[in-house]
């Protein structure tokens, strides 16, 4: 079996087995993980290469394994999928081929989920948040497995206890793009990463709101002037106005976030 590219800085450790005839590249020292199961993987690290994630990627922060799931196929064309049982439109991914790629992609990982969540990017998942960002940012490290065609077969989730993702409501041909978004969102999570943790805690989300307007230089553009409170120097009404304007955009624009802010504290509720 050819073995898959890592990139990030690698861990040196003493071993009988000659480098080239290891089957699997070994870890990074201490780093949070991503093992993407794909079907492309020469689309990785993509976008995540580039800026604060592929600077971090270069340093040893973070980890990044794609994993070529055509490598598990079957037959002269390395099949993975197969017609749905029952009848019906396209092709689902098979449970042999995906179970072989998942037991490939879990050595040296831990069993437990809260530890080494394993995550198939879908539709019909449930709804990407910040507080999931956060939670597999506190992990050991994770496995993704990016979806194509009409699915995976439902036995493969229910025995390795996979936990079904969504971006949100629509439906994209393969789930690359949709991974490479979860892992920005979580990788920017692990310190180091940001360089400035403060900006994580002030953005959009992490408090329960959208976050608030967002101003630099000139103070006039074209007759638009910066709100006087900001060029105040005064943080304690800066700090108001910002959580004033946080609550306004989200009650307008997000009144699912608003009523989940007010509901959990009704002392929010104006």
């Amino acid at each position: 079996m050819k073995p898959t590219k890592s990139h990030g800085r690698l861990s040196i450790s003493a071993t009988l087995k000659p480098r080239e005839l290891m089957t699997d590249k070994p870890e990074l020292q201490g780093a949070w993980m991503a093992k993407v199961i794909t079907l492309f993987p020469q689309a990785f690290p993509g976008v995540l290469g580039q800026s604060l994630t592929g600077k971090a990627l270069d340093k040893g922060l973070w980890q990044l394994q794609p994993i070529d799931l055509r490598q598990f196929g079957e037959g002269k064309h390395r099949n993975v999928d197969d017609t749905p049982t029952g009848g019906g439109a396209g092709m689902v991914l098979r449970a042999d081929i995906m179970g072989d790629a998942l037991d490939h992609a879990a050595h040296g990982t831990p069993d437990d989920r809260a530890e080494w969540p394993i995550v198939f990017l879908s539709p019909r998942g449930k709804p990407m948040t910040q507080k999931m960002a956060q939670r597999f940012s506190k992990a050991r490290g994770m496995t993704l497995i990016c979806g194509r065609f009409e699915g995976l077969d439902q036995r493969v989730i229910d025995h390795y206890a996979i936990e079904e993702v969504s971006l949100g409501d629509f439906v994209m041909t393969g789930g690359e793009i949709a991974a490479q978004a979860l892992i920005d969102a979580t990788v920017r999570l692990i310190p180091g990463v940001l360089g400035n943790e403060a900006s994580t805690e002030e953005e959009s989300f992490s408090d329960g709101l959208l976050e608030h307007p967002q101003f630099t230089k000139p103070p006039v553009w074209r007759g638009h002037e910066v709100p006087p409170v900001l060029l105040s120097g005064n943080h304690g009404a800066i700090d108001k106005w910002r959580q004033a304007q946080s609550e306004q955009v989200t009650k307008e624009r997000r009144p699912d976030l608003w009523n989940a802010y007010t509901t959990d504290d009704p002392g929010n509720k104006q």
